[in-house]
């Protein structure tokens, strides 16, 4: 998409989790796509037209890419299908297609300078993978709380993108406990935790994600984090901790399920 105008769009219904913003389509043909970012887990399309499209997969989106074809080529691509929500048509041929069985992704247009006061991006915290990111960040942002470093680590205030696997991950490595509170996690502590998130993600892009459903990376390949798991989904088995006689439980917090050792997470 990148450094290609839209040529045609089909919006194929009036709303995915959210309605689409007024005259979606009209206002995007013609425009070129000048940059494609990412702002926690929104892509971001700025626009030569001085607006941004905002893209949200939702739990089950995905974004189909169709390459270039000629014209006569075209006219052989199968009809949509009925989970295939918005089509983009770009110069060049290719169609991006957003394809969304339950439909909790969302897409909306918004002027590019405004980004920061949108109300999806607003409130989001820093990368984890970014310079913001440190332990005295997670410091100041759970000071005052009265909620466990599981549901905190949750919640994209505090800091963005964090799922639920990535988060049982990063709090095993740094052998702390799930369910203890925000102001009880110890300076020290804190520096392995956040040494830890960034080395969970790291190593989990390099694997291409975790599949476990219907996940897949946006070649159409699988990821492969999830034969690594120290905890997720690990609920019986022994802790992979050496010398650790610990085995993986499970409970629910914030009807979340975490996964985790009691006796070397403390």
């Amino acid at each position: 998409m990148e450094g290609r105008r839209f040529l045609h769009v089909d919006q194929r219904r009036a709303n995915l989790r959210f309605p689409f913003p007024d005259r979606f389509a009209d206002r995007l043909i013609g425009t070129r796509v000048e940059r494609l970012r990412r702002r926690s887990k929104y892509i971001l399309a700025d626009l030569g037209s001085g607006e941004t499209l905002l893209m949200h997969l939702g739990m089950s989106g995905r974004l189909l890419i169709d390459g270039a074809r000629t014209a006569a080529m075209a006219d052989a691509r199968a009809a949509p299908g009925v989970h295939d929500h918005v089509i983009f048509d770009m110069e060049g041929g290719v169609r991006v297609t957003y394809n969304d069985a339950r439909r909790f992704g969302s897409m909306d247009l918004f002027p590019t300078e405004t980004a920061g006061t949108h109300r999806l991006l607003a409130a989001i915290g820093p990368e984890p993978l970014g310079n913001d990111f440190h332990a005295d960040l997670l410091a100041a942002r759970f000071a005052g709380r009265k909620t466990s470093v599981k549901v905190a680590l949750l919640d994209q205030r505090i800091v963005a993108g964090l799922g639920n696997i990535y988060v049982c991950e990063a709090l095993w490595r740094a052998k702390i406990a799930p369910q203890t509170l925000t102001g009880a996690v110890a300076r020290d502590r804190l520096d392995a935790l956040a040494d830890a998130i960034r080395a969970v993600l790291t190593e989990a892009i390099a694997a291409g994600g975790s599949s476990l459903r219907d996940y897949r990376q946006a070649d159409g390949e699988l990821g492969y984090f999830q034969h690594g798991f120290a905890v997720y989904a690990r609920e019986g088995e022994p802790c992979r901790t050496p010398e650790c006689a610990g085995v993986i439980e499970r409970l629910v917090q914030s009807a979340r399920s975490t996964f985790h050792c009691p006796r070397c997470q403390r």
